[in-house]
């Protein structure tokens, strides 16, 4: 029988930010029943947990795919592992992953990870982005993982309606379209599509933003910056760019508490 917890990421209101199921584990599991259990649970993704010395082993699972870096559902374990598990607030929260060790902290309410950067590097684009963004492209660039497209301005943002199906066919990940804000809430704004992993559009993408933080400091020549995510349910994510890493730090509310009987 496994005990999961539904927790909304970065943000401090229910029903808003990004939904993560986190399931603490006693004992290995095989592969095959944690893709079953996070298609069940039908979330961008469930975070699995799995004690490893004074750290925890961490991996994410889509509905259809497990992939390497994932910031909303490290942020619901953390919170998890606080809220219901009792560790101090004090303690720092190591996690080992498929993308290196990945630490979590906390002050006052908001917590803090340390991610790796991953800047994105500027590509040709020979006006193929037009046709599937239905919008100007003004700089294409690629991570490791995904595109990054910056657009004209945040309205062009946030009423984006994008070929999914086209987006899929790119190879990778997903793409990322961002602009500047142009209001004093955020420095910048974004929205993530990931079809190809089973997540038509993600609510708040921590992982974006460790491309996102790099592409707008170097632009706006802050360090520190926050973003907002204009999706349907909407989120924030605070950054702070530090070399070849980035903090993210959000707020994370519990939701529901699941018990599997299978």
């Amino acid at each position: 029988m496994h005990r999961l917890t539904v927790v909304d990421s970065f943000t401090d209101k229910p029903f808003t930010g990004n939904p993560a199921a986190v399931c603490i584990l006693e004992q290995p599991i095989d592969d095959d029943w944690m893709q079953a259990i996070a298609r069940e649970m039908n979330l961008a993704e469930t975070a699995f947990l799995l004690r490893d010395g004074n750290d925890w082993g961490l991996r994410w699972m889509t509905p259809t795919v497990e992939v390497d870096l994932c910031g909303h559902a490290t942020l619901a374990a953390a919170h998890v592992l606080w809220t219901e598990w009792h560790l101090s607030g004090a303690d720092t929260i190591g996690f080992q992953t498929r993308s290196g060790r990945l630490t979590a902290t906390q002050k006052g309410r908001l917590i803090w990870l340390d991610f790796p950067s991953t800047p994105p590097r500027q590509v040709s684009d020979t006006g193929g982005m037009a046709s599937i963004l239905g919008a100007e492209a003004l700089w294409v660039g690629h991570t490791p993982y995904d595109y990054l497209i910056e657009l004209q301005d945040e309205e062009t943002v946030r009423h984006l309606t994008p070929d999914l199906s086209a987006i899929a066919r790119l190879g990778g990940r997903g793409m990322i379209v961002t602009s500047q804000s142009t209001s004093k809430q955020f420095d910048f704004v974004s929205r993530f599509f990931a079809p190809a992993v089973g997540i038509p559009e993600d609510p708040v993408t921590g992982s974006a933003h460790c491309a996102l933080s790099p592409y707008w400091s170097a632009r706006l020549g802050l360090s520190e910056l926050t973003g907002g995510q204009l999706s349907s349910r909407g989120g924030t994510v605070r950054t702070v760019l530090m070399g070849d890493r980035v903090r993210l730090g959000g707020h994370a509310v519990t939701m529901a508490r699941v018990e599997m009987v299978v």
